[in-house]
């Protein structure tokens, strides 16, 4: 970093995996804040690196960052590891994330540049967060993912579903405990936020909501490149992280219960699966009609000439970028209720939000049948975008928990906004 911002103040800056590049849902979200850190503070970056393709990506991060230190993470020896909680009585996500030289690394690098602030990039992060030094201490949740292991077990036999539950109950019990010991937690909705005040109520003047952005000049429809999609019907897509449950568990769902059924009405509709790392479950979908690229080198021209853009998910918490980057790029974008809790968009005009599979059906059919409406519904999206939908202006609340001499004023904004998402979601 260049020795103009020797006089700015260091910040700790602790995340479950690398922040870069930003190109799926948890990193763009990681990255923005990495970005906004950098433009006050000297960033000393502590994270993982979960896939080989990533470590490509660490020297990278020296933009942005003083220090970095990225912890190798195999995913099947971090999950036999994280069985260590069975017998330690704490949840799996806890041992998942441990890592001896990490600890280490954070109270050396606290004790040698006399670092007071950290922030925290979801709840197993927190765990680093006991380092004597730190004054400030700020816990960025996204979304409650207690509550999403326990949505998990509804849907699982035992002892899956046991297993689900019982991760459900104590990563709660950790969450709480790190929300108390923490200045600040933030939440990525109100939904979300209310959601964790009622099972943490203790936290509630300690509870805030920082949402979600989009890059609005890097998605846009001037970006949309040459469609990479061969002559035939219209394109219907979903993209995504293609091994994470609840984008396998939508996209399944879709092709093998929605989409025949829009086919009786759109008989040549295609439906392609844009995203990395595609699970078996989603190889398998692969046929007629229905196209699962993989990995590709640029998202965009495959939302930008898709004819609508779908996101199904029956298991989800908080915004979902992908919804934010297809309406930024100026496409239709059809919804379920439970993607688009939190967003911020007039249905029927600047999307479409649908429950089950009869209203998602016919919603996606009204608009491959309708290019008007499409036209109408893409321009005004875009628009939404641009209206409340800035990283910058979102990332603010950061800026002011991390603002020096700011700490009274801190306390007394959160137990505004606290009671102010409180009386609106909760009712009290």
């Amino acid at each position: 970093m260049a020795d103009s911002r020797a006089s700015l103040p260091p910040v700790l800056y602790l995340v479950h995996r690398i922040p870069y590049p930003p190109n799926k849902g948890d990193k763009v979200r990681s990255f923005n804040i990495l970005r906004q850190l950098a433009r006050s503070h000297r960033v000393f970056l502590g994270t993982f690196v979960d896939h080989p393709d990533d470590r490509q990506h660490v020297a990278r991060l020296a933009e942005w960052c003083e220090d970095v230190c990225a912890v190798e993470l195999d995913p099947r020896l971090g999950r036999i590891k994280s069985l260590r909680g069975l017998l330690t009585g704490e949840a799996l996500s806890l041992p998942y994330y441990r890592s001896a030289r990490l600890a280490q690394w954070a109270r050396a690098t606290v004790a040698q540049h006399g670092i007071t602030q950290a922030v925290a990039f979801s709840g197993p992060m927190a765990q680093y967060l006991d380092v004597p030094g730190l004054q400030r201490r700020i816990v960025d949740f996204c979304d409650v993912d207690s509550a999403k292991w326990t949505q998990y077990a509804a849907d699982r036999s035992w002892p899956m579903s046991w297993l689900y539950r019982r991760e459900g109950e104590h990563l709660l019990a950790f969450e709480r405990k790190a929300a108390m010991d923490s200045d600040a937690s933030l939440f990525v909705t109100e939904a979300e936020a209310a959601l964790f005040i009622r099972s943490a109520p203790e936290a509630r003047e300690r509870t805030q909501v920082m949402q979600n952005g989009v890059d609005a000049d890097f998605f846009s429809p001037a970006n949309c490149g040459e469609s990479p999609y061969p002559a035939g019907g219209p394109v219907i897509v979903f993209s995504g992280a293609m091994d994470y449950w609840p984008n396998i568990d939508a996209v399944t769902w879709f092709a093998t219960e929605l989409l025949p059924q829009i086919r009786r009405d759109v008989p040549d509709a295609r439906f392609w699966i844009v995203g990395m790392n595609p699970a078996p479950a989603v190889q398998a979908l692969a046929g007629e009609g229905i196209t699962v690229t993989g990995t590709v080198p640029d998202v965009r021209p495959y939302i930008a000439h898709a004819d609508v853009v779908v996101a199904p998910l029956r298991i989800a918490r908080g915004i979902q970028n992908k919804v934010l980057e297809a309406m930024a790029m100026a496409r239709p974008v059809v919804v379920s209720a439970e993607a688009a809790a939190g967003l911020d968009a007039d249905p029927g005009c600047e999307c479409e939000i649908a429950r089950g599979v009869e209203e998602l059906v016919r919603v996606v059919v009204e608009l491959l049948c309708d290019l008007r409406r499409r036209d109408a519904m893409s321009v005004a999206a875009r628009e939404r975008v641009m209206r409340a939908y800035s990283w910058a202006a979102h990332l603010n609340v950061l800026d002011r928990l991390l603002a020096p001499g700011e700490r009274n004023s801190n306390v007394e904004m959160q137990g505004e906004l606290a009671h102010g998402v409180t009386s609106r979601e909760v009712g009290t």
